[in-house]
């Protein structure tokens, strides 16, 4: 029998919006809440991105050494992710992914989380729903155990998502063969997983994703309403 996986990305698909500044947001406020003044700073590493001078790793790892600083104690990561997480539960997931989720699990689909988010608050908040595994981005911590604003590895993001989804079944023993995989996410980035997975769901679809389903026949969904 093959193992039934259900992959899910998780900004705007899962939740209503994206993840990573609302934490940022949140954590300054718990933190520190005058770096709130270097928000805009944040705003111009934004722009660079924009303009394709640096890429989304880069962006992601400048935004949190500036609004958060270049390091944080495990205890207190785990604090804030954990507050954060609750929030997001509380407020921000979608009703129509908390019903496909609950569906898949009871159809006996082994649920996995799959996000270009960092790891530290990813898991929580795929804990709080549910999910048997997490596969996010990871960060290097200083030999205190620290928190640091680096990138342990590779940004899961694209074809680093892909890859990292096929790096997690070969730690765990999972031959892609043996398994039907269903996936699901809200943007045309993932078009690698999407096009490797038995089952394709794009999710709150934005314009060039609907535009790569309509071409591939998959099917829409949509958990915003």
């Amino acid at each position: 029998m093959r193992t039934k996986l259900a992959i899910y990305d998780m900004d705007k698909t899962i939740t209503r919006t994206p993840t990573w500044t609302p934490f940022l947001a949140f954590a300054m406020r718990r933190r520190a809440k005058w770096r709130l003044a270097l928000l805009p700073w944040a705003a111009i590493a934004g722009l660079a991105y924009v303009a394709k001078v640096i890429d989304r790793a880069r962006l992601k790892q400048t935004t949190q050494k500036w609004l958060l600083g270049g390091q944080i104690a495990a205890d207190h990561v785990t604090t804030l992710s954990d507050a954060f997480a609750d929030h997001v539960v509380a407020t921000g997931v979608l009703d129509g992914a908390r019903t496909r989720i609950a569906e898949d699990r009871a159809a006996g689909y082994r649920l996995v989380m799959a996000t270009a988010s960092y790891a530290f608050y990813a898991r929580a908040i795929a804990e709080r729903l549910g999910f048997d595994d997490v596969i996010a981005t990871e960060s290097e911590h200083d030999p205190a155990g620290a928190l640091t604003p680096r990138i342990a590895g590779e940004n899961v993001y694209g074809m680093g998502k892909l890859r990292a989804v096929e790096a997690w079944m070969t730690r765990t023993g999972r031959v892609r063969s043996d398994c039907h995989i269903r996936f699901y996410s809200d943007h045309v980035s993932d078009a690698p997983v999407f096009e490797w997975s038995d089952e394709a769901f794009p999710v709150n679809a934005h314009g060039p994703l609907k535009l790569l389903a309509k071409a591939r026949g998959w099917p829409m969904l949509d958990w915003r309403s």
